[in-house]
């Protein structure tokens, strides 16, 4: 996975952002196979959410020492946080930089995901596919079932 998150914007809602990304949940939360992700960089947001995340279901999550998981990207994050601070400084550029810096290290990295429960392991790129070999085979047994009932409720 590589979700930088859904763009906001006006332009983004009248071309449907919101239907179908709803479309998107609905067959993430209702499927019933095995679903293992793997995030490679970014994976921020409800975009993050939506695609494969342990909040719809999602059986098995892994990630490489170079993803960031976050509510949005540092940039757009410390401007928004640090606004004041920024604009206070002697040197705004730098304070940004560093405060960008500060905020991948301790928020925006893979090992806080993984030690909140929300990756299941952090693992090396040259790992990957064996990690998700051995995901397939543990869950090849799983049995997933829905509630009975007619039809689902499909947002359009």
């Amino acid at each position: 996975m590589d979700v930088p998150g859904f763009l906001p914007g006006a332009e983004q809602e009248w071309n449907g952002i919101i239907r179908r990304g709803a479309k998107l949940l609905y067959a993430y939360a209702e499927a019933s196979v095995p679903m293992v992700t793997l995030i490679t960089r970014k994976a921020y947001g409800g975009a993050y959410i939506v695609m494969g995340s342990k909040y719809i279901g999602a059986d098995i999550n892994l990630a490489w020492p170079s993803a960031e998981i976050a509510v949005m990207g540092a940039q757009g994050a410390v401007n928004i946080l640090y606004r004041k601070e920024i604009s206070e400084a002697k040197n705004p550029e730098k304070a940004r930089a560093e405060l960008i810096t500060e905020y991948n290290e301790t928020l925006a990295n893979p090992y806080l995901a993984a030690e909140r429960g929300f990756i299941d392991a952090v693992i090396e790129p040259n790992q990957s596919r064996e990690y998700i070999t051995k995901a397939f085979r543990t869950l090849k047994t799983k049995r997933d079932t829905l509630p009975p009932r007619k039809h689902g409720n499909i947002p359009l």
